[in-house]
């Protein structure tokens, strides 16, 4: 089965986490949440969330994907822990996904992995950044090879089908897309 790592780092966005978690479990993509730290993580909103996991439970297990919410501090918490920064390389160097979105691009441009890539995020975040040959797009998702890149909550569920037709393909997406009733 494919497997998908969401960390939930403090200060999360909500809509974000809850959106990427539900759309892949609609596909039937196994989705793990893992925090930081023991306990129940608290997202920018005020929503509180009980893992899966604990990360550091999960470290040497094989996922598909590692997808990162986005929200404030919970970004620049996911950028600043050492286990996260070792994932995301390690991810990239075994030619596995990564995706983050809003300000969670962050922590993949503090592990390297923006530089000569087309990405965006959300405004005012990495385009502030000195990526090398990075270029910025205002686009709602961004895929450039194996890194994958969103503006904000409301481009989450934009995100999480594009997440979900590069894991489980076209026809997969389409299905949970109608389920949605979005249009």
């Amino acid at each position: 089965m494919t497997r998908v790592l969401i960390p939930l780092a403090p200060g999360f966005e909500d809509l974000e986490a809850v959106t990427i978690v539900n759309l892949l479990r609609r596909a039937g993509i196994e989705a793990v949440t893992a925090g930081l730290q023991p306990g129940l993580v608290t997202g920018a909103r005020g929503m509180r969330m009980e893992p899966d996991v604990l990360l550091d439970a999960v470290l040497d297990r094989d996922f598909d994907m590692i997808a990162l919410p986005g929200g404030m501090p919970g970004a620049e918490n996911l950028k600043n822990d050492a286990r996260i920064q070792g994932l995301l390389k390690k991810m990239a160097g075994a030619g596995k996904y990564t995706a983050a979105i809003c300000a969670a691009p962050i922590a993949l441009a503090q592990a390297g992995l923006l530089d000569g890539k087309r990405a965006t995020s959300y405004p005012g975040f990495i385009e502030k950044m000195a990526i090398p040959g990075a270029h910025f797009s205002t686009d709602s998702v961004v895929v450039d090879g194996k890194v994958v890149t969103s503006r904000g909550p409301g481009t989450a569920m934009d995100f999480a089908l594009q997440l979900v037709q590069l894991l489980a393909g076209e026809a997969t997406r389409n299905k949970v897309e109608a389920g949605l009733v979005r249009g």
